[in-house]
C-alpha cells in the first residue's frame, strides 16, 4: 500500500535530516570555492593606466592632495553615470598621515582600497580626524588599517584570509606630480577581489 505524503505543509522528520545534511555539505565546501569568480568585479578600460579623476573632475596630484585626507576614486570610470554609481567601482583614495609615509612626495605615500567592507559590502570611510586614522565600516564596525587594508577590528577582522584585507589599485606618479591608476589583475593573489579580499604579502 503506498503512503501517502505529509498534508498540512508539514515536513516530516526526515526530511528535516535530509535538509540539514545537505546544507551541512553546502557548508562544508564554502571555504573552498572561488567566490571571486561569481563576483561582479569592476569591469571597462582596465587594460591601460589611467589618470586618477577626483569627484571634482581634477586628477590626483601630490603637490594639491592634503596629507592624511581622502577623496572617493570612482574606477573604472565609464561614460554611464548609472554605472559609476556602483559599489564595486567606488574606491577609497587616501593619503597617508606623516607618521605612516604621507609626506612622502611620491606614490607611496598614498592608497586606494574598495570602499566594499568585507564583511556584508557596506561602503566603509578613511576616518583622519580625532587621531583615529583609520577606515570604519557604518554598518556594524569593522574597521581597516590604512597603511595595509587589513582589517583590525569588528566582524571583518575574524574572517579569514583572503576576506580580511580590502582590495587594492596601483598607483604611479609622473614627472608633474599627477597620480595615475594602473592596471590592476582581479586575483586574491595580487590586487584581489572586490567584495571578496586580497592576500596580504608582507
Amino acid at each position: 500500500m503506498a503512503q501517502t505524503p505529509p498534508t498540512g505543509g508539514k515536513v516530516s522528520r526526515r526530511d528535516f535530516l535530509k535538509l540539514m545534511a545537505a546544507a551541512g555539505t553546502v557548508m562544508t565546501f564554502a571555504p573552498f570555492v572561488d567566490w571571486g569568480k561569481f563576483l561582479p568585479n569592476p569591469s571597462g578600460n582596465i587594460g591601460k593606466k589611467v589618470k586618477a579623476e577626483l569627484p571634482d573632475g581634477t586628477v590626483a596630484n601630490v603637490k594639491t592632495f592634503d596629507i592624511n585626507s581622502s577623496q572617493v576614486l570612482i574606477y573604472p570610470k565609464s561614460d554611464d553615470p548609472a554605472l559609476n554609481k556602483e559599489s564595486f567601482r567606488t574606491w577609497q583614495f587616501i593619503r597617508l598621515p606623516k607618521e605612516l609615509g604621507g609626506d612622502k612626495n611620491d606614490a607611496s605615500a598614498f592608497r586606494v582600497y574598495s570602499m566594499v567592507c568585507l564583511h556584508l559590502w557596506c561602503l566603509w570611510k578613511y576616518w583622519p580626524q580625532d587621531g583615529r586614522k583609520r577606515g570604519e565600516c557604518p554598518c556594524h564596525g569593522s574597521m581597516y588599517d590604512p597603511m595595509t587594508g587589513k582589517a583590525f577590528a569588528g566582524p571583518a577582522s575574524l574572517q579569514g584570509p583572503p576576506s580580511n584585507v580590502l582590495p587594492k589599485l596601483d598607483l604611479e606618479m609622473d614627472s608633474n606630480g599627477d597620480l595615475w591608476v594602473l592596471p590592476p589583475t582581479w586575483s586574491p593573489n595580487a590586487n584581489g577581489v572586490v567584495g571578496f579580499g586580497r592576500y596580504l604579502n608582507v
